[in-house]
């Protein structure tokens, strides 16, 4: 089966045109010209020689200067300016970075090792209470500089609260029970979960720490100095502080602040269609009631379109929920990280 075969089966079964020959990594232009006929790349490219083009002259100079052994441990960034002090101007960085690496000469220059950034750890989750994630976030009170701590801890698959604590300091024992409990009312042991938390002092201290060695809990941190790295918690975070019942003024007290939480969670995991789920509550997909759900919206939207053909040039809507959900995926995936 060709390429435009598989992309029109594709669209056949509910996908965007330019969704799928972007999975093939094709431009959807492309595709339109296949679809129309095209049987070879028509493009001619620029008919003309831009008229500020280096020579070859010129080239070969910009490269005999970054090889010389006076600045081949040099950057251009480096070779440029002190070109400069000589009064000499050849070519702007930019070229010489485009000439080097036309030439296949541009690498890490000096005595230090290139920058190597770390790889992100990816998790997936597949069922309930397999990834957690969680973080601490401020909540305001009506003293200027003194703040209330939220901890909150999720399930990545089903975006379920699991577990949460207010409390006026951040701790690392209270982080501690707060696992533990989440861990009782799950009625889970904590064996072979992984739980995910950024480089914060509660996330990373010794009480913490041990408390998930005893359990058999799998610890996960961000990368440091990468804010994205805990994206579901981040995440729940802002759908907390948008919430139109977040309270306009700063809470009286820790009781108040107590309560609003409670209410929150209430409501985030028994009535919120949570986008990253097919529009189900996080409390229906963490008990495996989502799939009947997600069943009867097929039929209902299978009816309409029987009653109705004309409404629809394609397919329905299909109402599949997410099978894998990844925390910190490969550069390929895209996380559902949307509360």
């Amino acid at each position: 089966m060709t390429i435009l075969a598989l992309i029109e089966e594709a669209v056949q079964a509910g996908a965007r045109r330019a969704s799928a020959a972007s999975e093939a990594g094709l431009d959807p232009r492309t595709i339109e010209r296949w679809r129309a006929g095209a049987v070879d790349d028509e493009r001619r490219g620029p008919r003309t020689v831009p008229r500020n083009k280096l020579s070859a002259r010129e080239r070969e100079r910009v490269v005999g200067i970054a090889t010389s052994p006076e600045f081949r441990d040099l950057s251009p960034k480096q070779i440029v300016p002190r070109l400069a002090d000589k009064g000499a101007y050849i070519a702007s960085e930019s070229t010489f970075y485009r000439v080097l690496r036309e030439e296949r000469l541009l690498a890490h220059r000096g005595r230090s090792a290139a920058a190597s950034p770390r790889p992100r750890t990816e998790h997936c989750a597949t069922a309930p209470c397999q990834v957690w994630s969680w973080d601490i976030t401020y909540l305001r009170t009506q003293v200027r500089g003194r703040f209330f701590y939220l901890y909150l801890m999720l399930d990545v698959w089903s975006r379920k609260v699991v577990g949460f604590r207010v409390e006026d300091v951040e701790c690392t024992a209270l982080a501690s029970e707060l696992l533990q409990t989440a861990l009782s009312d799950e009625g889970h042991d904590g064996k072979g979960l992984v739980v995910h938390a950024d480089n914060g002092g509660p996330m990373k201290g010794a009480t913490m720490k041990a408390t998930m060695e005893k359990l058999g809990v799998i610890s996960s941190f961000s990368r440091p100095r990468v804010s994205d790295d805990n994206a579901f918690s981040e995440a729940l975070f802002r759908t907390a502080k948008y919430w139109i019942e977040y309270p306009r003024k700063p809470f009286a007290s820790l009781e108040d602040a107590r309560a609003w939480v409670a209410k929150f969670v209430d409501w985030y995991n028994g009535h919120h269609l949570h986008s990253g789920i097919t529009f189900v509550t996080p409390a229906d997909r963490h008990a495996g009631r989502d799939m009947a759900i997600l069943v009867r919206r097929r039929t209902v939207y299978e009816r309409a379109r029987r009653r109705h053909p004309e409404r629809w040039a394609r397919s329905t809507r299909l109402w599949n929920a997410p099978l894998v959900v990844r925390l910190n995926p490969e550069r390929e995936s895209q996380p559902h990280a949307a509360a």
